[in-house]
């Protein structure tokens, strides 16, 4: 699973998902508010939180569709530790 800031990075991207409510791997990521806009700012600060580029295949609407598809991509970007 992924780390706490990925959580609280996407959460706050997310205004229609609750405190209260469980960020899960297959929650839609558009029914709870990330918009175009959104994504391409989401997009910006997981890429300087992590010190990673997306490159341009994974940039598409199946990336950014649940937030494990998200943190499957942004993970495998991430040099191996």
């Amino acid at each position: 699973m992924w780390d706490s800031t990925f959580d609280e990075t996407l959460r706050s991207f997310l205004p229609f998902l609750s405190a209260e409510e469980a960020l899960a791997a297959d929650t839609p990521l558009r029914e709870y508010g990330l918009d175009s806009l959104a994504t391409v700012e989401l997009l910006a600060v997981l890429e300087q939180n992590y010190g990673v580029r997306f490159q341009d295949d994974a940039l598409n609407l199946e990336t950014f569709e649940n937030p494990g598809r998200l943190w499957t991509t942004l993970a495998g970007l991430q040099p191996a530790s």
